[in-house]
Parts: C-alpha cells; sequence; structure tokens
C-alpha cells in the first residue's frame, strides 16, 4: 500500500511541474526518497497519460497536455521529429507552440514581411534569412541538410527558438508537414473513452463488504440499478445489477450476490469498440479502469451511442483511404431505390487496366453503410462480408452500386450488394451487420 502512495505522490508531483522543466528518474528518486524503480514507473506512467514526453537529445520534459490529433497543438519539437531533423541550437523552446510555416522562396526583404512570432520558416543556407527570422521570434528549419553560422545559433539558444536542419528538400520537407496536419485531422475524428468522460463527478459505486440493503437504498436515490463493486484499494471486483439482488436477504453481503470479473475498458479506447462489446455483452453500464484496475469513472451506452451520433455527422476530412475511394460516388434517385455511381479512377488500379478487387469490395461495403445510415440506422457494425467477383472492371468504367436488404431487425441486418458497369453485373456481395441504436 505504502509503495502505490509513494507512486501517487510522485504523479502528482509531476503534475504541478511547469512545461519544459526537465526530469530524470535519478533526480525524482532522490528528491522523493524512493527507489529509482518507483520513480521510473511513475514517468512511465506520466508518459502514457501525455504529462511527459522524451525529447531527442534533451531527455524527458513535463509537456503540455494537449488534446490527442490537436491541431493547435504543434510544436516545435513535433515538426522537428516530422522531417526527421536534428537541433543544432533552441532547445528550450522546441515545446512552444507554432502559429503557421512561412516557405522563404523570395528576397529576404519580401520574406521578412511574412514572418512572425512563434513561425517557423523553412529555407535552405541562407545564414542572413536564419537570423532575421530568429529576431522577429520565428523559428528556423534549414532543408537539404545544410548548417548555419555559430553566431546564428548562439542566437538561437539566447532567445529560446529552435534551429532544425533536415537533410530533405524544401518539397519533401512541406509535403511531411502537410501530411502529418492531415494525419492529426483524422485523428480528431477519432473518439476515445477519455473524450466523453467526466473525471471529475465521481461515480456511484459500493464496496465489497456493503449489503444488498445498501444496493437497494443506493438504486433509490440515484434510479440507477447497475453499480461497480470496489475493494478497499478502489479496484473494480464485481457488477452489481437488481437481478443480482432480486430475492436476497436484505443483509446479505455484495461479495456474495455480485457478478465476479466484470468487463471493463481502459480509457484510450475507442467509442466505436466500446459500443461493440457493449452490444455484444448485452451490457449498458461500462467500467473505466486504469492498468492497476483502479476506478476512474463508467460510462453508459447511451453516452457511447450519442458519442458515435455526433462523430458521424462531423465533416470528413476527405484523406482516409475509404474516403478517397468513395469520394466520386453519389446517390442517383431510381424510384426511391438506393443506387449509387461514379467512375472508376486509374488510382484504383490493381492488375494493369483493372480495379483492385479490395477497391471493388470497399466500394460494396461503402454502399451499404450509405444505405443503412440513409434508412436511419447510424450506428452500427460490419460483422461478415462475402465477395463474389464475376469478371475484371476496367479503369475509367462508369460503376453503380446496388445495396438491398435481405433481412433488418433492431438488432441486426444483412444485405446484398450489386456492382455492375456497362457490360453487366460485375461483382457481389453478402454481408452482415450488428445495429447498435439505442434501446
Amino acid at each position: 500500500m505504502e509503495a502505490l502512495t509513494k507512486h501517487e505522490q510522485l504523479i502528482r508531483h509531476i503534475e504541478e511541474l511547469e512545461p519544459g522543466v526537465r526530469i530524470s528518474v535519478r533526480g525524482i528518486a532522490k528528491e522523493h526518497g524512493v527507489s529509482e524503480g518507483t520513480a521510473y514507473k511513475a514517468i512511465k506512467e506520466a508518459e502514457q497519460t501525455g504529462l511527459v514526453a522524451t525529447k531527442k537529445r534533451i531527455g524527458t520534459v513535463r509537456v503540455h497536455r494537449s488534446r490527442r490529433g490537436s491541431l493547435e497543438g504543434l510544436t516545435f519539437g513535433d515538426v522537428a521529429d516530422i522531417v526527421e531533423g536534428q537541433l543544432l541550437g533552441g532547445a528550450e523552446g522546441l515545446q512552444r507552440t507554432l502559429h503557421k510555416f512561412v516557405i522563404g522562396a523570395m528576397e529576404l526583404e519580401a520574406m521578412s514581411r511574412y514572418i512572425n512570432e512563434d513561425s517557423l520558416l523553412i529555407v535552405g543556407n541562407r545564414q542572413e534569412a536564419h537570423r532575421t527570422a530568429l529576431l522577429q521570434g520565428a523559428g528556423v528549419l534549414i532543408t537539404g541538410g545544410f548548417g548555419t553560422g555559430e553566431e546564428v545559433i548562439a542566437l538561437a539558444d539566447e532567445r529560446g527558438l529552435p534551429i532544425i536542419v533536415s537533410r530533405h528538400d524544401t518539397f519533401t520537407v512541406a509535403s511531411m508537414i502537410n501530411r502529418a496536419m492531415y494525419d492529426r485531422l483524422i485523428k480528431q475524428k477519432i473518439v476515445l473513452i477519455e473524450d466523453i468522460m467526466s473525471f471529475g463527478r465521481p461515480a456511484d459505486v459500493l464496496g465489497a463488504k456493503d449489503t444488498a440493503a445498501d444496493f437497494h437504498r443506493l438504486a433509490g436515490i440515484t434510479g440507477s440499478f447497475r453499480f461497480p463493486v470496489l475493494d478497499e484499494r478502489g479496484r473494480v471486483t464485481g457488477m452489481m445489477t437488481a437481478k443480482d439482488a432480486a430475492g436476497s436477504d436484505p443483509q446479505t453481503p455484495l461479495e456474495r450476490l455480485m457478478t465476479r470479473h466484470p468487463i471493463t475498458a481502459a480509457p484510450n479506447i475507442t467509442v466505436t469498440s466500446a459500443a461493440h462489446t457493449m452490444a455484444a455483452e448485452g451490457i449498458d453500464l461500462l467500467p473505466v479502469v486504469d492498468r492497476h484496475r483502479k476506478l476512474l469513472g463508467v460510462i453508459t451506452r447511451q453516452e457511447v451511442l450519442e458519442a458515435m451520433r455526433i462523430t458521424g455527422r462531423q465533416g470528413e476530412s476527405g484523406e482516409t483511404f475509404d474516403e478517397l475511394i468513395g469520394a466520386g460516388f453519389e446517390r442517383r434517385e431510381d424510384e426511391g431505390s438506393f443506387r449509387y455511381s461514379g467512375v472508376a479512377a486509374a488510382q484504383m488500379s490493381g492488375t494493369p487496366g483493372t480495379v483492385s478487387e479490395g477497391v471493388l469490395a470497399t466500394l460494396m461495403i461503402q454502399a451499404s453503410r450509405r444505405m443503412v445510415r440513409e434508412s436511419g440506422r447510424s450506428d452500427h457494425m460490419i460483422e461478415s462480408v462475402t465477395s463474389y467477383f464475376m469478371r475484371p472492371v476496367a479503369i475509367d468504367s462508369q460503376l453503380h452500386l446496388e445495396p438491398a436488404v435481405l433481412e433488418m431487425s433492431r438488432k441486426s441486418a444483412k444485405l446484398e450488394i450489386k456492382l455492375s458497369d456497362s457490360s453487366g453485373v460485375a461483382a457481389k456481395a453478402i454481408l452482415s451487420m450488428q445495429l447498435m441504436d439505442g434501446y
């Protein structure tokens, strides 16, 4: 128990540090009088939760706990990692957030008008441009593997603005940064359990030594009939429901009534994964625990489904493979039926001259998803797909996708999808999915 208390004290100490402060296992252990093993575990957990980060040539530092995938939280250190860069100077500024990029492909006088504080100048071996950027409060990214003068490096250290050198050319560097920005945009759409949880609101729980009478009392106060059961160390050991308490003596301890080894979730799993688990297991309340099984909070089935609906209404980023494949396919009104049409682009090629079978399967799955969404059943998970390819499909062909419902209930659906071109049906698929609308 003492080690756990020390662990929590170390985490709290790390949380109170200012961003940019360097942290070491030996320093933490010496300052708090704990073993280096205990200090190491605390630092690793802080790294997993985003409190600290390990940077090349710097070590472990306290960082801002920015939202995963946030575009606003891009730092100079992030850019250095993206472009596989080497730091020449200004290490103190790696955790500063940058606001814009400037490519220095112009005369120095014209360039200086576009350089602002906390921007990043991307330029080649032009030392005057490096100096000007630093004087105006901007970082510098030197492309082509070139260096810079000692006085410029000294100026960067003095002002706390990083100078980063990358072996790639300017076009490649700009492309790498652009790709990373799109990746962040895509990650913003991925909702995790920790994004919808309220960590500050305590969950309604029961103890293993509580009785059936305590369960009925808490149920009467909260109106809920499902509660996690915790041991004396705050770890989830069971779940208690009205079914478990039915017909029991009021003084019976919950440890004799509860369902042991309940299903739990980590805060970093996706909402979609949690929804699938809750639907498959038929549970309405999911305890969220840390790696020690200590309770962090609970989420309900309704909260999960609402988060999925909100995510589904977000605009597309246009950069995932699925979105790129289905971008040119539109619904055609045909006597109320569902029919999607588009052209097979050259990028869909597999065997030269024909469309990849993987792309055809993806198109049929997308058509089925769109049909289900447009029918008002937004929350679903694909369970199985069986595809049949009758003949090759040529590039630049006009394709038509026609999904049809074979069977649909409140919890599941089975569909048939036909893919045809000008010569007739080219592929078919039979698809089954789990529907997860609330009840």
